[in-house]
């Protein structure tokens, strides 16, 4: 007895033992491991986990005693070193062997039951010491699938013909017990075993039979050939001679036949001339349907073509027509303010009229039809008078609003009373008319030059007569007495003491405290409300806008933004012949008001001229907020005052010069001005 069969005993006899208990016949008993199967990276089975297992077949006699049941026990070893039960397999319910392709010795199959409890759990895989072991146990389990269980499950990966090969050069059988009282080992021989040979797996004798006399009866020697062609040959001599008798017994009927043929030949022949006949006319009418489908193509392009014509002619009479409210409020209509909704719709409609009749939105192949020149014409000559009549209406609308507020006595300071300027009517009846006006520049930008000149002459009037009586009505209130200070001894008399005078100061600020942010604003509603395309005077947050928080003034309502005709705002850009423009206007607007600030200016100085250095320094606070591009008369306004209170301060500064240097050899300095007083 070789090595491995004493160790496949030993196997046995420790399973039998193991099993002795639950009654089974131990008819396999076989070492191997246990491993569990996992998915790997590339999508296969990979093992962990491998554990020593011993697997053994058997078999038991059911409870109702008609046929045997065969289980897969699978045995571990226990602490002490004895097999015992780990789990148990029922043989019937075996679907598939499969060999594991990864595994190149061969030896790693698994078994896959159709009743386990989890399906997506992976099989484990069993792993046998040589492929001679995995054939035993292999093939019993498919001899005892067959005979006890009935079926044979599916088998992938492994050869059936290689078990064969296998199985035939193992002489010795596996035998398979059906009774527990017949059971014997594997290596052991019974009269009543089950035989696993590789006959019974192989084509059966009888099949080997009937295929031979199959073969048999396509086999031909090779001399047989000759006489196999002669017989060929006389079958087919007397073939031909059946034929040719066949063919002299039907003369007359082939005579029959030929003269229905000639019959059928001459019909052909009348056939084929009324075949001609009918296709020549068929060629005419062919001709005709072509011609009359010509007619048709070109009478329907001319179909087309007119509806496009008329739809053009339509869509063109559309733009032609002016409708009668819009011509009755461009040639004669009001300009009052419940007007003025009637009169934007009607400057709208006119601007895109004229728009709609140049190139490109006009194809220009219209561009020349006379009644498109007659109709611009005419959409000219609504424009002129209506711009005409707006540009007066608007220039006497600004006289008689400034007119109003300068005959009423109540907008300007009085006496013992100081009257902050208040525009903000002014502005908001001027607002009512803004968008007239960018439509009237959207038509004509040469009108808006009189507009300009006509709201900075009416409202150059308004702020100068604003400015004269604040200026005046400022000194009158302002308390504060002549310095007669000394500064030399004996130079005019007896000294006196100093005065404050630090109420001059103040109302030089008040009166740049009024008028500057005064100024700016009106800057702002005059570049907006006129329609300069120029950047904001004062941006938001700036000094002068922080100057005017206590004042009465509608801050988001003076930001006029300018719009196109379909009501987009225009962003401005900085257009130097725009702000050359509007810096000309400026100063017309405020032309002459300086005159009453030099007023507040030389007022000051005669008081007391050390004041000029605190006036020095409020005008330069103002002066360094003006930072708009467009502010430049106001900044051109503080920079002169600037320049007239240090020209009277070096005036004061030279005079003093003067007196020391004349009296230097008869008088004594009777102190030095350690500071100046607020």
């Amino acid at each position: 007895m070789t090595k491995s069969g004493s160790e496949n005993e030993e196997v046995l006899k420790a399973a039998e033992a193991a099993l002795q208990e639950s009654g089974e016949t131990v008819v396999m008993a076989v070492r191997g491991s246990k491993n569990r199967g996992i998915w790997g990276v590339s999508g296969r089975l990979a093992r962990h986990m491998s554990k020593p297992r011993v697997i053994a077949l058997t078999t038991r006699s059911s409870s109702t005693g008609q046929r045997a049941k065969a289980d897969l026990h699978v045995l571990k070893h226990s602490s002490g070193g004895a097999l015992q039960p780990a789990k148990v397999y029922k043989l019937k319910h075996l679907a598939r062997v499969e060999v594991i392709a990864s595994d190149v010795t061969g030896c790693t199959f698994v078994l896959g039951f159709d009743n386990l409890k989890s399906q997506s759990v992976s099989p484990p895989q069993w792993t046998l010491r040589n492929i001679d072991d995995r054939n035993r146990l292999l093939v019993c389990i498919l001899k005892m699938c067959k005979e006890i269980v009935g079926r044979l499950p599916k088998v992938v990966g492994m050869d059936v013909v290689e078990m064969a090969l296998w199985a035939q050069a193992n002489t010795k059988t596996v035998p398979v017990s059906a009774s527990a009282q017949d059971a014997q080992t594997v290596d052991g021989d019974t009269p009543n075993d089950l035989k696993v040979t590789v006959e019974e797996d192989l084509v059966s004798q009888a099949e080997e039979d009937d295929m031979e006399a199959l073969l048999g009866t396509y086999v031909m020697g090779v001399d047989e050939a000759e006489a196999f062609s002669e017989r060929l040959k006389r079958e087919l001599l007397a073939l031909e001679a059946a034929n040719v008798y066949a063919i002299l017994e039907s003369e007359p009927l082939v005579e029959e036949v030929l003269q229905r043929l000639d019959s059928a030949m001459v019909c052909v022949e009348d056939m084929d001339e009324w075949l001609n006949i009918f296709n020549v006319k068929l060629r005419h009418m062919r001709e005709d349907i072509e011609s009359i489908e010509s007619r048709n193509n070109k009478m329907e392009m001319q179909s087309v073509n007119n509806k496009s014509l008329i739809e053009e002619l339509n869509k063109l009479v559309e733009r032609l027509h002016i409708p009668p409210e819009y011509a009755s409020s461009l040639t004669g209509g009001s300009f009052d303010e419940a007007r003025m909704l009637q009169n934007v719709e009607a400057c709208d409609w006119l601007a895109n009229a004229l728009r709609a009749l140049e190139p490109p939105i006009l194809d220009p192949s219209y561009a020349n039809m006379r009644a498109v020149r007659e109709k611009r014409a005419e959409l000219e000559k609504l424009k002129t008078t209506f711009v005409r009549s707006a540009s007066d209406f608007l220039r006497d609308y600004f006289a008689s609003l400034v007119d109003f507020m300068i005959s009423d006595k109540t907008y300007f300071s009085q006496r013992g009373q100081l009257k902050r300027p208040d525009h903000a009517d002014l502005r908001y009846k001027c607002r009512t008319y803004a968008r007239m006006l960018q439509h009237l520049k959207s038509l004509d930008k040469g009108c808006l030059g009189s507009l300009r000149k006509a709201y900075c002459r009416s409202l150059n009037l308004l702020l100068r007569r604003e400015a004269r009586e604040f200026a005046n009505e400022l000194r009158a209130s302002t308390k504060a007495s002549r310095n007669q200070t000394v500064w030399l001894e004996g130079s005019t008399g007896s000294s006196g003491s100093s005065a404050d005078t630090s109420t001059v100061s103040e109302a030089y600020a008040k009166m740049l405290t009024i008028f500057i942010p005064l100024l700016v604003d009106e800057s702002s509603f005059f570049a907006s409300f006129m329609c300069f395309e120029v950047l904001p005077l004062v941006p938001p947050g700036g000094p002068s806008s922080a100057a005017k928080d206590g004042s009465n003034s509608d801050d988001s309502e003076d930001d006029l933004s300018l719009m196109d005709l379909e009501g987009n705002d225009i962003k401005p850009s900085q257009n130097s012949v725009e702000l050359e423009a509007l810096n000309e206007a400026l100063e017309e607007l405020l032309d002459g008001i300086q005159e009453d600030f030099y007023a507040v200016v030389d007022w000051a100085y005669k008081i007391d001229p050390l004041r000029c250095i605190s006036m020095h320094g409020i005008t330069e606070r103002y002066l360094s907020g003006q930072k708009a591009d467009a502010a430049g008369f106001v900044r051109r306004l503080l920079g002169d005052l600037q320049t007239r209170i240090t020209a009277q301060f070096n005036k004061f500064v030279d005079e003093a010069c003067h007196q020391i240097e004349r009296n230097d050899r008869n008088v004594r300095q009777v102190g030095v001005l350690s500071y100046i007083t607020r």
